[in-house]
């Protein structure tokens, strides 16, 4: 079969498409015939050896994958899914563990399939776990016109709350906004638009996927027991550091969002997610926005536009029609 491969840690550009063996999957795997991939950022850190998982060379990238099913526990063959694991899913043919694998509703389609399983799953881990987020609550999102931040906006409108997005251009605004966003700011200034916007009681949760120089304002714009969520440092600007001294005197929550390790740690867990956005996929408050489409050999390009910051919403990869 076909299978993108990463042959050496040197960065997307060097990923090459080879035939390699089909998987053998074990008892409680699921055989999958891949239609579509996500493109995430931990396939881009397993390019250039970086990320904390450190597969023996080659090996395939792939996180997010859809398809439908051959074998495996608890399915029928020809069944629509999706499922997520480590890497290995950029292949016509992928094994996923049968508990990360999601039954795919009807109304959902493949790109769409390939789209949700880390970014949605992270997105409802973040509020809903450790957010503790109510349908009577803002969210303010940052980064809120890419992958995570378009997905962190549909599940909170799922969850009945308010949502702020924050972007850097009136381009991403208007993504912002057609995934959902109630409000969409610029970075520039968004402290005093939020309070304008809250009438000056701020916001109940902050979903931070950038992180940089704008975490300190994140803070500000924390009204009392409010809760900023660190999900990730995409402006490139360095890890910030937070004076703990803010957090007393404003009775603020500063929580570090890591899902894969929590969820992939509790078997079922991610099944419990899954039923929970089900509805909200049902209603059409989770939809994924498809930022852009790629063919399995142009999976390093896609990689590269994804770091380069230029696609909005999500990418995938189609493997077969």
């Amino acid at each position: 079969m076909r299978a993108a491969q990463i042959q050496t840690l040197t960065g997307p550009a060097d990923i090459t498409v080879a035939e390699v063996p089909e998987p053998t999957p074990g008892p409680d795997d699921v055989l999958i015939d891949v239609h579509c991939v996500g493109v995430s950022f931990p396939d881009l850190l397993l390019s250039k050896g970086e990320y904390q998982l450190k597969p023996d060379l080659p090996f395939s990238p792939g996180v997010d994958v859809s398809g439908t099913v051959i074998s495996g526990p608890g399915f029928t063959p020809g069944q629509r899914v999706a499922g997520v694991s480590a890497y290995g899913g950029a292949a016509e043919r992928a094994v996923v563990p049968a508990m990360f694998t999601f039954a795919l509703p009807e109304l959902v389609t493949f790109e769409e399939g390939a789209a949700l399983p880390m970014n949605y799953l992270t997105a409802e881990f973040a509020l809903h776990e450790r957010g503790d987020l109510t349908s009577s609550e803002t969210v303010l999102v940052h980064g809120a016109a890419g992958g995570l931040g378009t997905a962190t906006i549909q599940v909170a409108k799922g969850m009945g709350a308010r949502v702020i997005g924050v972007v850097s251009t009136e381009e991403k605004a208007e993504v912002a906004r057609a995934a959902g966003a109630d409000e969409a700011i610029l970075l520039d200034g968004f402290k005093e638009r939020v309070s304008e916007l809250t009438g000056g009681h701020g916001v109940d949760v902050v979903a931070d996927i950038v992180g940089g120089a704008a975490f300190t304002d994140s803070l500000r714009v924390l009204g009392t027991q409010g809760r900023l969520l660190v999900l990730g440092f995409a402006s490139g600007d360095g890890i910030p550091e937070v004076r703990v001294n803010r957090l007393l005197l404003n009775n603020v929550d500063v929580r570090g969002v890591g899902w894969g390790a929590y969820a992939m740690a509790r078997p079922g867990y991610m099944q419990e997610q899954w039923a929970r956005l089900v509805p909200m996929m049902a209603a059409g408050a989770v939809k994924p926005p498809i930022g852009a489409r790629y063919e399995l050999a142009d999976f390093g390009r896609a990689l590269d536009d994804m770091a380069q910051r230029r696609t909005l919403g999500k990418s995938v990869v189609r493997v077969r029609d």
